[in-house]
């Protein structure tokens, strides 16, 4: 599988990335990297833990990192969850809806490393 076809299969913006990246080479030499990447699996572990303070980090950077690859599915659901979790502090989180986000982080996630280990 090329590089777009991969962005193609997870809904990626393959087009995005390659402005920045310039090369399939370079996008391949850094989407690979993503897999072993903490955030999703730290926000994984803060979430069954009702730690909240944690999964809004770990959600955040995981984001971030997706912004930057043009991992748009994932960037999305990421932004919601991010949201969600922003103030932790100040309200009740909203459980179900954090789970319902949750869910669409896992999906998302899991087709990007899919179509990872296509290439």
């Amino acid at each position: 599988m090329s590089i777009k076809e991969c962005y193609e299969y997870f809904g990626g913006n393959y087009d995005d990335v390659k402005s920045r990246l310039l090369t399939d080479e370079r996008i391949q030499k850094f989407i690979m990297k993503f897999p072993s990447d903490e955030n999703y699996q730290n926000l994984e572990r803060a979430l069954e833990k009702g730690n909240y303070e944690d999964a809004f980090r770990a959600v955040h950077n995981l984001k971030g990192l997706c912004k930057n690859f043009s991992f748009d599915p994932l960037s999305m659901a990421s932004e919601k969850l991010t949201e969600t979790l922003r103030n932790w502090k100040i309200e009740a989180v909203d459980t179900a809806l954090c789970e319902t986000q949750w869910n669409e982080v896992k999906d998302s996630y899991r087709r990007i490393i899919e179509g990872i280990k296509m290439i």
